[in-house]
């Protein structure tokens, strides 16, 4: 299976560093559509007539279903065509969703490991790394291995997934792979990752 993982672009919470987690479908701000259009051109000439085999998959969060139909209508293809998949959507944060970070980080101290840009407390309520991991290679397991596939998820999630796929760094029981901007595109082929496209969000925590 060759895999074109990609980040969601900027949403309204991301902007406003609000937690957002898995269930939070906030819409994306107009830097996140602009984020979304350079993805989709992106992966347009990227993928030129090949682009009408591959397999779409996306988290069923609503800002990486907007991402998708933007790319998708990039790509000539029918948005109605994509499955979604509950293992890919971002990390649980409990009873963190739609707070700000300034009020978590007020009420318990710092959350973010400054190295690897990630949370280094388990979110109350929420899950951690681990179980992330658990749910991605359930969800691998699932995939034919003669097709290419694109599939749009969220920070942490990707950050785990590209971390089973290509190796990263040792943190809370996975490997983790680096942090990267929002609308970014990664090729992942036999342990080797590639960006194809660095998109022009935010990196890090903001907002989950």
């Amino acid at each position: 299976m060759l895999l074109y993982l990609a980040r969601h672009a900027e949403t309204v919470y991301n902007a406003g560093a609000r937690m957002q987690g898995h269930m939070a479908h906030t819409p994306l701000t107009r830097a996140g559509i602009a984020q979304a259009e350079a993805m989709g051109a992106a992966l347009a000439a990227h993928f030129g007539v090949r682009a009408a085999d591959l397999d779409l998959w996306a988290s069923p969060s609503g800002r990486t279903l907007q991402t998708m139909a933007i790319v998708a209508e990039h790509l000539g293809r029918d948005f109605f065509t994509v499955v979604t998949d509950d293992r890919l959507l971002e990390i649980d944060v409990g009873r963190w969703q739609g707070l700000t970070y300034a009020s978590i980080v007020a009420e318990q101290g710092p959350i973010i490991c400054p190295d690897a840009r990630a949370f280094n407390v388990r979110p109350p309520g929420g899950e951690y790394y681990p179980a992330i991991a658990a749910r991605l290679q359930t969800w691998l397991a699932t995939l034919a291995g003669d097709r290419t596939a694109l599939v749009i998820s969220h920070g942490i999630t990707l950050r785990v997934l590209r971390g089973l796929l290509a190796g990263g760094r040792d943190f809370e029981g996975v490997k983790l792979a680096g942090d990267a901007p929002q609308g970014t595109v990664f090729r992942m082929e036999d342990g080797v990752e590639t960006a194809i496209h660095v998109g022009a969000g935010q990196g890090g925590m903001r907002g989950a």
